[in-house]
């Protein structure tokens, strides 16, 4: 499946990640980084992985506030966990709040607490997230979705390390490292009025980007054998199943917009589905078994070459779906290509989706 230079550039990653392993050993009591599965439980040995790794060890000698960039389900609170548990802070508390999940009403009660009588339903005083994380982490999730007033009210904390509980008088002080993430840019918000431009640069210190699942394909497998294990080890009842090489390559060529969320519910998917001690392709879900029934009607594939990628980019600024449709391939094709010569991610015509 994999050609003698793939071989010699995982090589390569293998070295590195064994070094970054060694490293670690004199700063902590055992390795974190292992070469088969990743590093503190994010899976992947993709060249863009090993550059988070090394951001998340030279990050967590710090304080400075984090801000991880994502798309949805590319691992930003594992990223956050990861952090946390490399720095100092590792035996406090690590105390994630996903903002876009909490009621407007109820954001600042969450994230400071409250004093009984405060409000109707306040039956109790309640400690928030930010005294619960005392002496931790507290990861804000989503941060994008926080109102106006309260990106006022963080920032004070940010700032001061102060706050009052909702109907308190009394201002109380927490020792918190502050990490957020967010799938949205949050420059592009802060351009649209919607996001706080003090507040952006508190939280911006140190920006860690994650790859989506289509920029790292190479890691598809390793992840495959996780997800595997996870099930039989949940449900050993269960043969230990494995992949079949069809059904490996359509993963392969899948899109993955839900990111190692979505690979994680396929295989899941497929768990139940299979019969045997083996996932075929008959076994996955109706959307990935598409792409190869498209691929089979529209043809055998067409291969791209650098010369004729490079002008379409540009001619299409950096747009991949119009590119690939002038190039006459399917996305998945394209991203393949943007594998095997990753100096085209960096280009800036080539950013854009």
């Amino acid at each position: 499946m994999y050609s003698h230079a793939n071989d010699q550039k995982q090589d390569k990653l293998d070295k590195k990640i064994i070094h970054l392993n060694s490293s670690r050993k004199e700063t902590t009591a055992g390795p974190v980084l292992n070469q088969h599965n990743g590093f503190r439980g994010i899976i992947g040995r993709h060249r863009k992985m090993l550059e988070v790794y090394e951001q998340i060890q030279k990050v967590s000698r710090y304080d400075y506030p984090v801000q991880i960039f994502g798309e949805t389900g590319t691992g930003k609170e594992l990223v956050a966990k990861a952090i946390h548990s490399e720095s100092d802070r590792r035996d406090g508390p690590f105390v994630p709040v996903n903002c876009g999940a909490l009621p407007e009403g109820l954001v600042e009660s969450e994230l400071f607490g409250h004093e009984k009588g405060s409000f109707t339903s306040a039956n109790r005083h309640k400690k928030g997230r930010f005294e619960l994380a005392d002496g931790g982490t507290i990861f804000l999730d989503e941060v994008a979705e926080l109102s106006k007033y309260m990106q006022v009210k963080l920032l004070r904390v940010l700032q001061e390390g102060k706050f009052e509980r909702v109907g308190g008088e009394k201002t109380l002080s927490s020792n918190v490292r502050v990490i957020s993430a967010s799938n949205k840019e949050l420059k592009r918000e802060m351009s649209k009025n919607k996001f706080r431009p003090d507040l952006y640069y508190r939280l911006n210190v140190v920006p860690i980007d994650l790859p989506p699942l289509n920029r790292k394909k190479s890691d598809i497998p390793s992840l495959v054998e996780h997800f595997l294990n996870m099930a039989f080890r949940q449900y050993p009842h269960q043969n230990k199943l494995l992949m079949t090489e069809d059904a490996m390559m359509m993963l392969m060529e899948y899109a993955w917009p839900g990111n190692v969320r979505e690979l994680q519910n396929t295989l899941q998917y497929a768990c139940v589905q299979s019969n045997g001690e083996f996932i075929t392709a008959n076994d996955l879900p109706f959307e990935i078994q598409q792409i190869r029934q498209f691929d089979r009607r529209r043809g055998p594939s067409k291969k791209l070459d650098v010369h004729s990628v490079k002008h379409i980019l540009k001619k299409t600024g950096g747009n991949k779906t119009e590119a690939a449709k002038q190039l006459g391939v399917g996305r998945a094709t394209l991203y393949r290509f943007f594998d095997e010569f990753p100096e085209f991610i960096k280009m800036p015509c080539a950013s854009h989706a």
